[in-house]
């Protein structure tokens, strides 16, 4: 009787593991010797591009996250599955695509794509579902593409603008808008793509699955109503800082809305986006106490 098609080898004893998982760190290095070029241009699109500076961030979590799991990774049994095959041909699928077409996104993609491939091929689907949530959190650390972002930011622009404007005239102060521009009394405001609220959006994301797997654990559903609670959280805090910035350009002039102001804005919003995430937190939690309630009502009745 032939064994199953994905187990590749017999089942390690002490020795033979301890080979399999340098045999797999060693493949994961070479691997890392290969895209060497491409993790270097992405580490300095983290350094120009502050929409990405968190991730510098996503790698060390990765490997907090894996190490969280040591004692299941211990106990797992390693076997290897030729289904990684599939992941490793994917990734060069992907590598092959974006050095074709400049692609740098599928450059990036198919390295963790690889990273993927190697730990099923040689570990196993035991070790690459223990594993899952710390490989799949490493494409958060890819860019995304520069023609997808400018479809992205421009809208956020858009809205940013409108809900600035309205929430300006609401307080009282003469504002119009036209596109992206906020035309006031005195002034004008230039709604930039910085300003669009993606760079709050894509480090509110990265935060809020960190925070999910700590504070979620388990809870699958809440962990993903967390996450996707960050998308309207940044727009609504983005809308809330360019309000500000009108404001403060109107009643103490437009020097206001730059510099080190600025920037100081930026930080009191991305506070006040944890902070709410922190309050989506605390509804779902009390969400699932009134549920257990009304469970435990019902099961008196």
């Amino acid at each position: 009787m032939s064994a199953a098609p994905d187990k590749m080898l017999p089942a390690p004893g002490v020795d033979d593991r301890k080979l399999m998982t340098g045999l797999a760190a060693g493949a994961i290095a070479i691997a890392m010797l290969i895209y060497l070029p491409v993790l270097e241009r992405m580490v300095v699109h983290w350094q120009v591009d502050a929409d990405y500076s968190h991730g510098f961030l996503v790698a060390p979590l990765a490997l907090y996250f894996a190490w969280e799991r040591r004692r299941d990774l211990a106990r797992a049994h390693i076997e290897g599955s030729w289904w990684g095959v599939a992941l490793l041909a994917a990734g060069l699928v992907a590598m092959s695509i974006g050095q074709l077409g400049g692609l740098l996104t599928m450059l990036r993609g198919g390295f963790v794509l690889t990273v993927m491939g190697l730990v099923l091929l040689l570990l196993g689907r035991e070790i690459f579902r223990i594993l899952l949530f710390p490989l799949l959190f490493l494409f958060l650390m890819v860019p995304l593409p520069r023609s997808l972002v400018n479809v992205i930011a421009f809208p956020l622009q858009l809205s940013a603008a409108k809900w600035a404007v309205s929430s300006l005239q609401m307080m009282g102060v003469p504002a119009l808008v036209e596109g992206n521009i906020i035309h006031l009394a005195h002034t004008q405001l230039f709604v930039a793509e910085a300003c669009s609220g993606l760079r709050s959006l894509m480090a509110l994301v990265t935060l809020g699955v960190v925070f999910a797997h700590f504070f979620k654990r388990g809870h699958w559903v809440q962990q993903a109503v967390l996450v996707a609670s960050t998308i309207p959280i940044a727009v609504v805090v983005n809308a809330a800082r360019v309000t500000v910035t009108g404001w403060l350009a109107h009643t103490h002039g437009d020097h206001t809305a730059g510099g080190v102001i600025h920037e100081f804005q930026g930080i009191i919003t991305f506070s006040l986006a944890f902070f709410a995430l922190m309050g989506v937190a605390r509804l779902l939690d009390a969400g699932e106490v009134l549920a257990r309630r009304l469970r435990a009502d019902g099961e008196d009745r």
